[in-house]
């Protein structure tokens, strides 16, 4: 058995620990290096040529989707881009289906991300694909359409993923709405662009973009939480919300420091209270004893 002195400064040393990690958190949250790390590199420094420096997305949260816009889906009739919301969180991805490359990689890692998430497309969230290229057509969105389901694995996917082919007058207005641009070029033979998915509300607005060609499975969820108004999800993820924030520069949600301090910080003084009510009551014992024996 430990000895009441012992152990109210065992509970000392533990209280010294916790405070001592709170102010670390408090005072280092990120060194600079790291921040050096997370900063962009300019694309004059990567060499990239004048024509393709604007290939890329602008973030335009919150900007309102033209949902009017009509489209081919992948059986080749004709829809308009609003038939595909429903109520439901959209996930946008913008591609060209002969991509040799880029493209690919793009849909392969949405699929790998909306895998590792109980939420079904089709039932809490739909997925739009769009061809920026107004050469392809409803053939090549269908021939992706099943390479991808083959590999989504779902009941009944098909009612949440759909494949989009259309004329300029319709993907640009929808490219420019979303901040993505993109250029030919002609030394590839190919398109120039980046990747990256969005989510929008039910009610067509930007809500989130997430970059790249791989998809934290967290942050897609939390993501389609929040374009749903939290609508889906559980209550513990109302309690992942509550710590972690979408950070629109790196396209991810981070630990959010502050609230993570306030939590530390009443633990903290929940752990100091408790340690201090049981040495109290421990003393009080110990005299209850000596007293009773005398």
């Amino acid at each position: 058995m430990i000895a009441p002195r012992n152990l109210c400064r065992r509970g000392w040393m533990a209280i010294l620990i916790i405070a001592c990690t709170t102010m670390a958190w408090t005072l280092f949250p990120l060194s600079a290096r790291a921040q050096d790390l997370l900063s962009p590199v300019p694309s004059t420094q990567l060499g990239v040529p004048p024509e393709l420096e604007d290939v890329g997305f602008k973030p335009m949260l919150n900007g309102q989707v033209p949902l009017n816009l009509e489209f081919r889906d992948e059986s080749g009739a004709a829809v308009k881009l609003g038939d595909f919301f429903h109520g439901k969180p959209v996930i946008l991805a913008l591609v060209y289906y002969q991509c040799p490359l880029l493209c690919n990689q793009e849909l392969e890692g949405l699929v790998g991300s909306l895998k590792m998430l109980t939420f079904d497309a089709g039932k809490e969230f739909n997925v739009v694909v769009v061809s920026f290229d107004p050469r392809e057509t409803a053939a090549m969105a269908s021939a992706k359409k099943q390479g991808i389901l083959a590999r989504y694995r779902r009941a009944d996917p098909d009612a949440g993923w759909h494949f989009l082919t259309g004329q300029s007058s319709a993907i640009e207005p929808l490219a420019t709405s979303v901040g993505f641009h993109y250029v030919w070029d002609t030394p590839s033979g190919m398109w120039a662009h980046a990747s990256g998915i969005l989510l929008l509300t039910p009610q067509g607005r930007i809500s989130r973009y997430f970059y790249g060609i791989e998809y934290s499975p967290r942050d897609v969820r939390l993501g389609l939480i929040e374009a749903s108004d939290n609508k889906i999800g559980t209550p513990i993820d109302q309690a992942l919300l509550f710590c972690y924030h979408y950070d629109p520069a790196s396209g991810k949600y981070g630990v959010l420091v502050q609230r993570m301090l306030r939590i530390g910080g009443l633990l903290t003084i929940l752990g100091i209270g408790g340690i201090i009510l049981l040495c109290v009551r421990r003393t009080r014992q110990i005299h209850h004893v000596g007293a009773t024996r005398a």
